[in-house]
C-alpha cells in the first residue's frame, strides 16, 4: 500500500491496511449465518503523530465501526491495523490490555457513556484503578487536576452525571479518556449531541489538549463544518468504503469524488449572496443496504456522473493529485451545474 498521507517528518502512529468488518446475520432454527452486514470494506489509511484526521460520511457509512475496530472494540474480518509498529489485530486479549493505556475513545453520547450510579471521581479514576496506578489519595489529586484541565470545578468530584449539563458531561468523558495519558484518541462525534453554542467550546478544548498532551486524533463526524475546523486531513466514507482522502483545505476547495462534491454543496455559506448563487447537488434515493451493497462502485446507484462502467468495474483508490486520493472513474468530469444534470446518464445501471 502506498502511504495515504502527505510527505511529513512526523512518525507514523497508525496504519490501517485493507480492513473489512462484517457482522453476521443469523436465522433459521439452528441459527446459521444467512447473510452479513458489510460495515467496513477494504479501507486503508495512515495517521501520523500529532495530526487530526477527520472521518466523515452520512449515517451508516461505517465511520464509527472503523473507529471501534481500531480500538479493538469490534473484531475485524480482514486486513490489519498497526499501532506503533504492532499489529493489534493479531493480539490476544491479554496482549491488547496494555494497548488500552495508549488508545482511548471519547463517545458520542455524553448521557449514555457515563454510568449514572457512579460519581465523577469514580468515573474518571476508573482507568487508573483498572491499571493499578496510584493509591486513592493520589487518584483524587489526579482526578481533580484532570477536571481542572478540561474546564470543570475540581471540587465537584463527588457529584453524579445527572448534576451536570450535556457539555459538562462531555468534558467528564474527555477527562476519563485522558486519565491514562494516551497517545491516540478516537473522538466519535463528540459534539453532535450538544447545543451549537457548546460545540465550539468542546472543539477548542480538544485542540488545546492536543497541543498540551501531544495527542493524535481520529475525529469522526458527519458535520462538515466541524470537521473543517479541527482536522488537518479529511477522509470521506460511503457505504463502508473510503472514497476520498486529502488535506483539509484541498478537500474543501477541490473535492474530486461526486459524493464528496454533494456533501460540500450542502455546507451553508456565511455570505447570503454567495449562498443564493450556490448550486446544491441533491442526491436521489437512499443509501443502499450494507447487507446487499451495489456491485462495483458503491455510489453508482445515486451518482450524477455514473456510466455503465461504474456498475461493472470497481474504481481503484488512487492518488489523483499529490496527496489527494479518490476512488472514482470520472474525477475529471465537471460537477453538475443544472438540476437536470443530476440525473444519471443511463436509465439502468
Amino acid at each position: 500500500m502506498n502511504e495515504l498521507a502527505p510527505v511529513t517528518d512526523r512518525r507514523k502512529i497508525l496504519e490501517v491496511r485493507n480492513v473489512s468488518v462484517q457482522f453476521p446475520i443469523k436465522g433459521g432454527f439452528l441459527g446459521r449465518q444467512v447473510g452479513a452486514v458489510h460495515a467496513v470494506n477494504d479501507v486503508s489509511l495512515v495517521v501520523h503523530e500529532g495530526e487530526t484526521l477527520g472521518l466523515v460520511g452520512e449515517s451508516g457509512s461505517g465511520k464509527t465501526t472503523l473507529g471501534r475496530a481500531i480500538l479493538r472494540l469490534v473484531p475485524t474480518t480482514a486486513g490489519s491495523i498497526t499501532f506503533e509498529d504492532n499489529d493489534i489485530t493479531a493480539m490476544t486479549p491479554n496482549q491488547v490490555r496494555p494497548l488500552r493505556r495508549q488508545v482511548q475513545m471519547v463517545f458520542q453520547d455524553p448521557f449514555g457513556s457515563l454510568d449514572p450510579r457512579m460519581t465523577v471521581f469514580q468515573i474518571v479514576s476508573e482507568p487508573l484503578v483498572n491499571f493499578g496506578m496510584a493509591d486513592k489519595r493520589e487518584r483524587k489529586a489526579q482526578v481533580q487536576e484532570l477536571l481542572r484541565i478540561v474546564g470543570l470545578n475540581p471540587d465537584h468530584i463527588n457529584r453524579y452525571p445527572h448534576e451536570f449539563s450535556g457539555g459538562q458531561r462531555q468534558r467528564v468523558g474527555i477527562a476519563r479518556a485522558l486519565a491514562l495519558r494516551p497517545l491516540f484518541v478516537v473522538a466519535d462525534e463528540p459534539v453532535s449531541a450538544l447545543d451549537v453554542s457548546i460545540q465550539a467550546q468542546i472543539l477548542n478544548l480538544l485542540e488545546q489538549l492536543q497541543e498540551e498532551f501531544n495527542l493524535t486524533y481520529l475525529f469522526v463526524a458527519h458535520n462538515l463544518s466541524v470537521v473543517r475546523h479541527i482536522s488537518d486531513r479529511v477522509a470521506v466514507m460511503y457505504l463502508g468504503h473510503l472514497v476520498e482522502l486529502a488535506d483539509g483545505e484541498e478537500m474543501y476547495s477541490n473535492p474530486l469524488h461526486p459524493y464528496t462534491q454533494a456533501l460540500m454543496s450542502a455546507i451553508p455559506l456565511p455570505d447570503p449572496i454567495e449562498e443564493r448563487k450556490k448550486q446544491r447537488i441533491i442526491l436521489t434515493g437512499d443509501m443502499p443496504s450494507p447487507v446487499n451493497p451495489p456491485h462495483a462502485c458503491p455510489f453508482h446507484t445515486r451518482c450524477f456522473k455514473a456510466r455503465p462502467i461504474c456498475s461493472q468495474v470497481a474504481p481503484a483508490f488512487e492518488e489523483k493529485r499529490p496527496g489527494h486520493w479518490a476512488a472514482c472513474h470520472f474525477t475529471d468530469v465537471p460537477g453538475a451545474t443544472h438540476p437536470e444534470e443530476l440525473k444519471p446518464p443511463v436509465e439502468a445501471l
